[in-house]
């Protein structure tokens, strides 16, 4: 591969679905370089990264690779060219093992039966380029957190030689210590003159990692400039057009009474006697390193794995609650927003109107249980509005959204059913930097209005600002819990790492 010049050039893109989302885009890849794609939600980043990819052909526009014309006709053929693309939205096979899912396309096999040892030894050679060394490569997807899932596939992007590499999103999911291992596994790829398209809302990264920054807005590009000749306060301000405010930590409040306790709260081998409680008005936020158990804690509250040991009281109620399914805690009040959208959150091909009035059905129901349109046209276009999300109408199917304005679906639904007991794991994953004032601002308003609200995220700087409390968990145990003013970022990494010494 050359050492230097333009790998990809690009010019002319146009995209439309029911509306226009690229416009006349014009981009240009160089080689060893990290050319960074930020914007707001439905920008057009992820459109123009898989036309790139081979996987949405553009209604206009040209593309060459090292000056020779380029039009792959499938993921598939754009990979035969060179050019791989990690999705923001997870593709893996949940019944495939690790290893199998990191070299599903090239199997080491001798007349058609593959060589599993020499598979395992070959995924986890790529599994410990992002600190997965520890995890047997024999295991079935399914049983991964989403967080693994995202550095499987990255593994299988960085194990494949490349000219270009397209990471949409790729440390959503990851914590600041498998970011670090990724960051050194990009710098490798540069040194070889691999040339990187890498987007991210999260601005620090971007600062951090790119060469260069190209902004879209609206479909179309506002500028292109080298990463060090542009503040992050001029990028966000191009990306949205207007000034967004620091994110600040939310006033105290005054918490209420207990509206879910949590005691000895197990789920072997992931969760182990996991205690807590959590207030009306008071936002809990969890926090730990991938693999921690967090997710695991909400899916056992919500009812959505089944739990070993333990008890969850609702409302100051001395007697536990009886949840053995997400059915019976929805029913008591309880809603989840997972971490996983596209697999357990939203129902892609539905419209819009349909996925937000999915969980609270009798409310726009008539006699016989026949859903009546109007109301619930009527019902979701009031959440569309309070959210915010980009849309044409409630008509829209889900799967034509970007990936933040999906999650603004997501919170939607459970905010149309009312319940008083919200576990969100990871709501602003996948969300751009204006969206998330959005979002935190939403939170302080439902726990202003009593809401009791868990919150993870696997950015401690956001629960810093959002939170009132923080528990931190460390090997499927609870390790600590701070109050506002007695935590700070040593101490609870502190604990993050207590339980695996």
């Amino acid at each position: 591969m050359p050492q230097s010049g333009t790998i990809l050039s690009a010019g002319g893109l146009w995209k439309s679905y029911s509306s226009v989302v690229l416009e006349d885009v014009t981009l240009d890849l160089r080689v060893g370089e990290v050319h960074a794609l930020v914007g707001e939600n439905g920008a057009g980043k992820s459109t123009l990264s898989r036309i790139i990819a081979g996987l949405v052909k553009p209604d206009q526009g040209h593309m060459e690779v090292f000056g020779t014309p380029y039009a792959p006709r499938s993921k598939a053929e754009a990979e035969y060219l060179g050019v791989r693309m990690v999705l923001q939205e997870l593709n893996l096979v949940g019944t495939l093992t690790v290893a199998e899912s990191i070299f599903i396309d090239q199997l080491p096999n001798r007349l058609g039966w593959i060589n599993y040892r020499k598979l395992n030894d070959q995924a986890r050679a790529a599994m410990a380029q992002v600190g997965l060394s520890g995890l047997d490569p024999q295991r079935l997807i399914n049983t991964l957190g989403i967080g693994q899932q995202q550095l499987i596939e990255i593994a299988a992007g960085l194990s494949r030689r490349c000219r270009i590499l397209i990471l949409d999103e790729p440390t959503a999911a990851l914590t600041s210590t498998e970011i670090e291992l990724l960051f050194t596994q990009i710098a490798r790829l540069k040194a070889m003159g691999v040339g990187i398209i890498y987007i991210s809302h999260r601005m620090e990264e971007i600062q951090r990692i790119a060469d260069r920054i190209t902004i879209l807005r609206d479909g179309k590009v506002v500028a292109t400039q080298p990463a060090r000749e542009i503040s992050l306060n001029e990028i966000v301000r191009r990306m949205v057009g207007r000034e967004l405010p620091e994110i600040t930590s939310r006033p105290a409040a005054a918490a209420g009474p207990v509206r879910l306790r949590v005691e000895g709260l197990t789920r072997r081998p992931w969760i182990e006697h996991v205690s807590f409680e959590v207030r009306a008005g008071e936002i809990l936020g969890f926090a730990g390193l991938m693999g921690s158990g967090r997710t695991e804690t909400l899916r056992a509250i919500f009812g959505a794995d089944p739990r070993d040991a333990g008890d969850i009281f609702l409302r100051n109620s001395p007697t536990p609650a009886r949840i053995h399914s997400p059915r019976d805690a929805v029913r008591q009040g309880i809603a989840l927003l997972t971490e996983d959208r596209k697999e357990q959150g939203i129902l892609l091909p539905l419209a819009i109107r349909c996925n937000i009035s999915l969980p609270s059905l009798p409310q726009v129901s008539g006699l016989g249980g026949w859903i009546r349109s109007q109301a619930e046209k009527v019902a979701a276009g009031e959440w569309i509005r309070n959210l915010g999300v980009k849309c044409h109408s409630g008509e829209q199917q889900a799967v034509e959204l970007s990936g933040g304005n999906q999650q603004k679906v997501v919170i939607a639904k459970w905010l149309r059913r009312d319940c008083d007991v919200l576990l969100f794991d990871e709501p602003t994953r996948g969300i751009d930097v204006g969206a998330k004032f959005e979002i935190y601002e939403l939170l302080t308003q439902l726990a202003g209005q009593g809401k009791a609200i868990v919150m993870v995220s696997s950015d401690l700087k956001e629960l810093l600002a959002v939170c009132d409390r923080i528990a931190v968990m460390s090997a499927g145990r609870l390790a600590a819990t701070f109050k506002r003013g007695d935590w700070s970022q040593d101490r609870i990494m502190a604990a993050a790492l207590s339980g695996y010494n």
